[in-house]
């Protein structure tokens, strides 16, 4: 294998112990009528088990909140929940076979936040949960116009009530998780969504505690890992998934510079994250001027945690390019080994690769021949 052995390696993080450096990024998959993961789904997520994925993310699964899921750019319609005696028994069932098949699995607690379309989802009638009440600036979205139209409207900012609400909904489906087996907890903190809308000074303006300065704007998520360390467990791993980029602007930044990612960062530490999950669309895109350090080595710089690469890997476009442009599958696993074996990161994340080839972690290291790139694979369940 060469110089990229590496990715093959064991990896630990407190009670999580990984079989190699590869993590499936969790993939907006909509194959969960009524909030149910379908028999499909099982059999999607054991596939890639077997097949030596070291850990799986989940798709974004609703936490138990009526405005978690809705419409959104992504169609939405048939996202998982975490939280109903039935769909805690078919994530148990998940679970229990992923876990048959030697692997391990975590879900992504999400709420899609201000990206939601009011008047959609399994609780139509819930209203949208915007830290300001604001979508946020138009002009650059790369969103549909229909889409736009939809939720420019400004909604009733969230009150200090709903928030305290919203944090209890995280915590709950966190227990669950826990409850039925799952391996940790991951936070979508990232691309727009509820999380995110609190760090981003576009989407929060409050006046508060909950907005202000980048570390004050923080505090909504150091709420919720301190919430969901307390009921959880203080060894239960707890993955925070964050970004510069936002739906609502693909070039937008939460931190201008590495001391204000540091302010943003170091008070989750504090509360109980065990790695940063730092999503980019190209994983070598330098985070900040100066260096060619991408978002998550600068992450490990600055808080001493594990963290997680993810965009580009095994593909030659980004998400956003391969619907438009020829995509062919690529081999760049050594530019990846090359800078986690300089300590940039310490896990890489593979998403459409993925999609292509359940086996494709397995094919990469046996020189077996990956199955080519197909737009058909997102909307897919194989």
């Amino acid at each position: 294998m060469g110089q990229v052995e590496i990715l093959y390696t064991p990896f630990a993080a407190g009670a999580l112990h990984l079989p190699n450096r590869f993590v499936m990024a969790p993939m907006t998959r909509n194959f969960s009528p009524g909030g149910l993961p379908s028999d499909g789904v099982a059999g999607y997520y054991r596939r890639r088990a077997e097949a030596e994925v070291g850990l799986i993310i989940t798709e974004g699964v609703g936490v138990d909140h009526p405005a978690a899921v809705g419409r959104e750019t992504m169609g939405g319609g048939a996202s998982p929940v975490l939280h109903g005696d039935e769909a805690l028994a078919r994530w148990r069932s998940i679970v229990d076979g992923v876990h048959a098949a030697g692997g391990l699995i975590i879900p992504q607690l999400w709420h899609q936040g201000v990206i939601r379309v009011p008047g959609t989802g399994y609780h139509p009638d819930a209203p949208s949960a915007r830290p300001s009440g604001i979508w946020g600036p138009t002009d650059k979205a790369m969103v549909s116009p229909d889409y736009l139209e939809q939720v420019r409207a400004p909604t009733a900012p969230l009150t200090d009530s709903e928030i305290g609400d919203l944090i209890a909904a995280f915590a709950r489906s966190a227990a669950n998780a826990k409850a039925v087996g799952f391996d940790g907890v991951a936070l979508h903190g990232a691309h727009g969504y509820l999380i995110d809308s609190f760090l981003w000074r576009y989407t929060n303006v409050r006046d508060d505690r909950w907005g202000g300065g980048i570390a004050e704007r923080a505090r909504f998520a150091v709420e919720l890992v301190r919430a969901i360390r307390a009921a959880t467990a203080p060894d239960f791993p707890v993955i925070f998934r964050f970004s510069q980029w936002k739906l609502q602007d693909y070039d937008a930044r939460n931190a201008e510079t590495p001391a204000e990612l540091e302010a943003m960062l170091a008070p989750l530490v504090d509360a109980g994250v065990d790695i940063f999950d730092a999503s980019t669309r190209i994983f070598t895109a330098p985070a900040f001027d100066g260096s060619d350090m991408g978002l998550a080595g600068w992450a490990r710089k600055l808080t001493g945690k594990p963290t997680i690469a993810v965009g580009g890997v095994g593909l030659s476009k980004d998400l956003q390019s391969s619907f438009a442009q020829p995509t062919v599958m690529t081999d760049n696993l050594a530019l990846v080994a090359d800078r986690m074996a300089r300590g940039e990161f310490d896990l890489i994340a593979v998403g459409r690769a993925l999609l292509m080839d359940a086996q494709w972690v397995r094919k990469m290291r046996d020189g077996g021949a990956v199955n080519p790139f197909r737009l058909e694979a997102y909307a897919t369940l194989d």
